[in-house]
């Protein structure tokens, strides 16, 4: 088995679609079981039960308007650009 990664989530913004669905846009910090360390973002879609669907690290993302609008979001709420610290890696 390959080295496994648990991410812990930093901040987030959320954007609740139809049929009870939540689009996320994260800043996370993913710990793999080798020791490393990485921070970066994502999107992850969170079920209408509250549980997040992973999909292997891919989320369908439906409009750039609606890509455009999370990271404006997360600009305004003052960490859309906290990855671009160095040391925030």
């Amino acid at each position: 088995m390959g080295v496994q990664a648990r991410v812990h989530v930093i901040k987030s913004t959320e954007k609740k679609m139809d049929g009870g669905w939540t689009l996320c846009f994260q800043w996370c910090a993913y710990n793999y079981s080798d020791g490393g360390q990485q921070k970066g973002y994502r999107f992850i879609w969170r079920r209408p039960d509250g549980t997040l669907q992973g999909a292997r690290g891919q989320a369908r993302l439906p409009t750039m308007d609606l890509i455009h609008e999370m990271l404006e979001q997360a600009k305004r709420e003052g960490w859309g650009y906290i990855g671009d610290a160095k040391d925030d890696y």
